[in-house]
């Protein structure tokens, strides 16, 4: 891999073992709730072992923007096709594949299993800071 250029980073060094997830039945308030005390954008509805869908700060907004009932949940609104990418795929990779399908959010899996999440602001943090990361941006 050449240092030198930040897509070439495999995308499972943004990734951590804590895929956050909610169940269907939870509430869009439940769901921003959780996006907000994570600091994410996006989560999971199922579980890490069997996710159906996600949904994203974006699909909130929609929703809420469409006049949602407060009786709304996550399955009502979540993206059932799901976008997946193997935990070896280059940043360049992951990001090309982004924009071919309109998405701001990957799957990554690792040994058959969901390991984590990609986001385009990750992808966009690997290239601001590049060949500086993994270290991570400058004090």
């Amino acid at each position: 891999m050449d240092s030198s250029d930040p897509g070439a980073f495999r995308v499972d060094v943004l990734i951590n073992d804590n895929v956050v997830c909610v169940e269907p039945t939870a509430t869009l308030r439940d769901v921003a709730g959780v996006l907000i005390g994570n600091s994410i954008g996006a989560v999971v509805v199922g579980s890490q072992d069997s996710p159906a869908g996600i949904v994203s700060q974006h699909d909130i907004v929609r929703a809420v923007s469409d006049g949602a009932p407060a009786s709304i949940t996550a399955a009502d609104i979540a993206h059932t096709r799901l976008f997946w990418c193997d935990a070896s795929t280059t940043v360049a990779e992951v990001a090309t594949q982004m924009m071919a399908q309109y998405v701001r959010h990957i799957l990554v899996e690792d040994n058959g299993r969901l390991a984590g999440i990609v986001s385009a602001r990750d992808l966009l943090g690997v290239y601001a800071i590049g060949e500086n990361f993994p270290a991570g941006p400058p004090p």
